[in-house]
């Protein structure tokens, strides 16, 4: 027999695909925020035990949350980075008007909580279709975006004049303004009368997708000016009309302001803000914190659970480890910056971008919060607090970055 004749005789074994493929240290920090989050939710709904009014004892509510990861953000983000991102190039622009369909039937149909109503009922099931639509929106822009690389340090995003009827001014809009910006704008009119917070995530997460797609700086300032002029307009009239959840956010920002101009000091007895509470679970966690399960700010941090989870993190596990959570965050958009780095078509560069940053953004608002940097939000710490439909949302902006960086024709990553 030759050695051809027995080289063709040998069996081929099969290449064997692993489990789990794409970038490590995103599954890494996925699977430490997934520890994180039932430690932080045990933990926080201690305080449940003490409460007559809640019919869920802290056991059930962690028999909830490992039902979620199970059931819901393991599956979610599994799927997610085993479809090829070329699928979800196909399928921007039905995802992203269904979601926006979906987020305008819950001010009909939907359920109300807190005098917001962000929830579709599915069966038992509440559903939060904004969640989705913040993903569907930076998928929008960035096949938006990738239809014109050659031209866009060029182009103009915004009128150059008020007179609008100009053949020039109505090209701007007919071919820039609305195209790339347009998605952005229906996104946030959609969720901001429920959620500003879910609003000014998606605005800044846009406004830094332009930066990195090469959009000049002064159409990003000039974004920036009006859209934040059109911003305060709006919360203002949805305050003075009592519509939505305008009054709500006017409330929380000039109450933030008197606590910033008077430094937190009153000349009267007053009722802690949820962000004092906060504050004071952080100071109390001090550098290595109080221990698990021994934090004295359970019963008084609002929503522990949910949104200040960041909190009451750092009151457990002390400032230090709440440094190294926050740095988790940020490694999450390091990441996708090197994932986008491989890259090499515009699709995928600024969809990994957009996504890494769109979770980090929302991290970072939640954090800000809890220290007073910004004013109460309502916005939950992606992976961590409880909650379906920002665990599914964000599970699944992970799998899509993870699937990016798996993708054939990028390049790979040196050893």
């Amino acid at each position: 027999m030759t050695t051809n004749e027995q080289h063709n005789g040998e069996r081929e074994i099969p290449r064997r695909v692993p489990i789990f493929e794409g970038d490590r240290t995103l599954w890494i920090i996925y699977a430490v925020l997934i520890v994180i989050s039932i430690l932080v939710v045990y933990s926080s709904t201690a305080k449940m035990a003490y409460d007559i009014s809640s019919s869920l004892t802290t056991t059930e509510s962690l028999r909830m949350q490992i039902m979620l990861i199970l059931v819901v953000s393991l599956p979610m983000i599994f799927i997610a980075h085993k479809i090829n991102y070329t699928f979800y190039q196909k399928v921007t622009k039905w995802a992203f008007w269904i979601f926006v369909l979906l987020t305008v039937a819950t001010y009909f149909v939907g359920s109300t909580t807190n005098g917001a109503a962000r929830w579709l009922p599915i069966g038992p099931f509440k559903f939060q279709p904004s969640e989705l639509l913040k993903i569907a929106t930076i998928m929008m822009l960035s096949l938006r975006m990738e239809d014109r690389q050659s031209t866009i340090q060029k182009i103009k995003l915004l009128p150059t004049s008020w007179r609008l009827k100009e053949p020039e001014q109505k090209r701007i809009l007919r071919e820039n303004t609305w195209p790339i910006l347009g998605p952005v704008i229906v996104a946030c009119c959609v969720i901001a009368p429920a959620h500003i917070s879910s609003a000014a995530i998606i605005g800044i997460a846009s406004l830094l997708m332009l930066y990195i797609g090469r959009v000049s700086k002064r159409e990003i300032l000039k974004i920036l000016l009006v859209g934040g002029s059109v911003a305060i307009i709006g919360i203002t009239l949805l305050s003075l009309a009592g519509a939505g959840r305008g009054s709500v956010g006017f409330t929380r920002l000039t109450r933030w302001i008197m606590e910033l101009v008077t430094d937190g000091k009153r000349d009267y007895v007053y009722e802690l803000s949820d962000t004092e509470r906060a504050m004071i679970a952080i100071h109390n966690g001090g550098l290595m914190g109080e221990g698990a399960g021994h934090s004295t700010s359970r019963a008084v941090v609002i929503h522990p659970e949910s949104d200040y989870a960041y909190a009451f993190f750092a009151s457990e596990y002390g400032v230090v480890a709440a440094l190294v959570l926050m740095f988790l965050y940020l490694w999450i958009t390091f990441r996708a910056i090197e994932i986008c780095r491989r890259c090499t078509t515009p699709y995928p560069t600024l969809l990994a971008a957009g996504l890494g940053l769109l979770i980090t953004c929302q991290a970072m608002l939640h954090i800000m919060v809890q220290v007073n940097i910004l004013p109460e939000t309502g916005q939950t710490l992606p992976l961590i607090s409880r909650g379906g439909s920002s665990l599914m949302s964000m599970s699944i902006a992970l799998g899509m970055i993870i699937s990016i960086s798996r993708a054939p024709n990028i390049t790979p990553t040196k050893r």
